[in-house]
């Protein structure tokens, strides 16, 4: 499994990136702030002390975002749709079901455990039950664009007896989704409960395959 990012870069408030690509700097903000609220939360996390920021780059914050509740909805938003993106890439009515249902299991599996700030931000909101979500519109958008392909896919495997017929959508990606994030979200708890490191590679990558193994059986007629 890949290592963890590197923490952020500062942002130079001379920057040419920040003159001349204000989408750069924007960017560059966001991916700052997702490390200091996966690290420290919406509550925790105060804007004077996000990543080192240049007191420039903290007035572009109030700029882009307005405040701190509206950087946090930004990072919610760009995270959400990089996994969406990421999901859309499988052109599932390409493949044969279980061979397309086997590769949404594994990319998503590997992306949590690729960026565990995600499974992070997504515990902080939970923590918030979720009142920043209502304001996600392309996140709600592009997670209702998934669950239709998900279902489309488990209708296309019923139909050709690959699938049961009885499945609930919403059950299957609840389950891949919980399978996923529990191996990022109890890492540390099992490393000193069990002496067991979920997140080393070959104990990984056995934990992948299970999964795929257990939603298939899931599924199969």
């Amino acid at each position: 499994m890949k290592k963890p990012a590197a923490a952020p870069k500062k942002i130079s408030a001379t920057s040419n990136a920040r003159i001349n690509d204000p989408e750069r700097t924007k960017e560059d903000i966001l991916e700052i702030a997702t490390h200091a609220f996966a690290r420290d939360g919406l509550a925790g996390s105060r804007i004077n002390d996000i990543g080192g920021l240049t007191a420039a780059s903290k007035r572009m914050i109030y700029y882009y975002f307005e405040n701190k509740e509206g950087l946090y909805r930004a990072v919610l938003e760009r995270c959400y749709a990089d996994i969406r993106s990421r999901e859309e890439t499988i052109r599932v009515e390409d493949l044969p079901p279980e061979d397309a249902l086997a590769q949404l299991v594994r990319l998503k599996f590997t992306y949590h455990m690729e960026h565990p700030e995600f499974v992070r931000l997504v515990m902080v909101e939970n923590i918030h039950q979720g009142e920043h979500m209502s304001f996600l519109k392309e996140a709600k958008a592009r997670g209702l664009f998934a669950l239709q392909q998900l279902t489309r896919l488990l209708e296309r495997g019923a139909a050709l007896g690959v699938f049961r017929k009885d499945l609930n959508p919403i059950d299957v990606h609840t389950s891949i989704s919980a399978l996923c994030f529990y191996n990022v979200s109890n890492r540390w708890t099992v490393v000193h409960l069990l002496e067991h490191d979920m997140g080393e590679s070959q104990h990984a990558n056995k934990r992948r395959e299970a999964i795929v193994d257990e939603i298939l059986r899931l599924c199969r007629k």
